[in-house]
C-alpha cells in the first residue's frame, strides 16, 4: 500500500505541476488501484480540500482581517491582510505567497496563523490582474501558467514597501516557495527574510544577487524540487549568504498543507512552523 500511495502522489504531483489532463490522471490512477471509484477516492485524499476546516476562524476576536483591492505596479491588486488587534509594537510585515491554485481559503488561514505569531500578514492574490483566483483550481493553475511573472514580482516589491523599512519578510509554499526564492533575487534589501517551503529554486548563478536571509524547507521524498534545491543551497552558502536549509525525511511535497489528508505530516509541519516563526522574529523584530 505504501508503494501505491507513493506512486499515486507522484502522479498527482505531475498532474498539478506539469499541467497534465485530469482525464489522463484518472486513467493512470485507475490502472494503479483497479477501479475508477477507488481512483477518485485516492485523488480526493491527495488533493487539497477547499472545504477543509480552518485552523484559525476568520472571525477570531484576536485578529483584524480585511480584503484589500487597489492597483499596484499599474495593475489590479487584491490581498488578504491579517494582524493582531492588540500589539505593543509596530509589527513587521510578512507576505504569505500562495500555491499554484491562487489565494485559497487555506492560504488565508495560513495568513491568520502568521498574524497570531506576531506579524502583519499580507497574502496577495497574484491572479488579480486576470480577475482574481477562481473557485475552479484547475482553472487557477492554468492562469498561474500564463501570469506576468515580472508584474507579480513588481507587485510583491510594492507590498514589501508598505511595511517597516528593512523589516519585511515573505514565506511561500510550492509555487509560492519558488516565488520567494525569486523575490530574494529580485528585491534586494527590501526583503530582509524569506522562507520557502518546497519551492523549486532559481539557477545557482543567481545566488550572488540575494540580500535576504533565507530559510528553506524541503520534503525528503520530493525529488522534483530537491534536485533544484540542493545546488541552490550550495550556491548560497558558497556566496556567503545567510541560509538555513532543512530536509524532512520520509515526507511528501506539500507536507505543511493540512487540507491534503494524504500528504500532510503534522510532526514535520509543526517543526517547520516553529523554525519559521523563530527565524522570522529573529530577522524582522527590533
Amino acid at each position: 500500500m505504501s508503494d501505491i500511495r507513493d506512486r499515486a502522489i507522484q502522479l498527482y504531483d505531475a498532474f498539478t505541476h506539469e499541467h497534465r489532463d485530469r482525464r489522463e490522471l484518472l486513467r493512470q490512477m485507475t490502472l494503479l488501484v483497479g477501479s475508477t471509484a477507488a481512483a477518485e477516492a485516492l485523488i480526493v485524499g491527495i488533493a487539497a480540500s477547499p472545504v477543509a476546516a480552518a485552523v484559525i476562524d476568520p472571525r477570531d476576536a484576536r485578529l483584524s482581517v480585511e480584503r484589500t483591492r487597489g492597483t499596484q505596479a499599474g495593475a489590479p491588486a487584491i490581498a488578504y491582510v491579517a494582524s493582531p488587534r492588540k500589539s505593543p509594537r509596530k509589527l513587521a510585515t510578512v507576505l504569505v505567497i500562495h500555491e499554484n491554485r491562487g489565494l485559497t481559503p487555506h492560504i488565508e488561514d495560513v495568513a491568520r496563523r502568521v498574524a497570531l505569531a506576531g506579524f502583519r500578514a499580507v497574502a496577495p492574490d497574484f491572479l488579480a490582474p486576470q480577475g482574481g483566483t477562481p473557485a475552479d483550481e484547475d482553472k487557477a493553475r492554468t492562469m498561474i501558467g500564463t501570469l506576468d511573472y515580472d508584474l507579480a514580482l513588481a507587485q510583491a516589491r510594492a507590498l514589501l514597501g508598505t511595511g517597516r523599512a528593512g523589516r519585511a519578510g515573505a514565506m511561500g509554499f510550492c509555487w509560492g516557495g519558488a516565488f520567494v526564492n525569486r523575490l530574494a533575487v529580485a528585491a534586494g534589501p527590501a526583503l530582509a527574510a524569506g522562507v520557502a517551503y518546497y519551492g523549486p529554486a532559481p539557477a545557482p548563478a543567481e545566488a550572488a544577487r540575494v540580500s535576504a536571509a533565507l530559510m528553506l524547507h524541503y520534503a525528503g521524498k520530493d525529488t522534483r524540487v530537491n534536485t533544484t534545491g540542493e545546488p541552490w543551497v550550495a550556491a548560497l552558502k558558497a556566496a556567503g549568504k545567510p541560509v538555513e536549509a532543512f530536509t524532512y525525511p520520509g515526507v511528501d511535497h506539500a507536507f505543511n498543507n493540512d487540507t491534503s489528508t494524504a500528504r500532510y505530516d503534522k510532526a514535520a509541519a509543526d517543526l517547520a512552523w516553529q523554525r519559521t516563526t523563530t527565524f522570522l522574529h529573529a530577522r524582522l523584530d527590533g
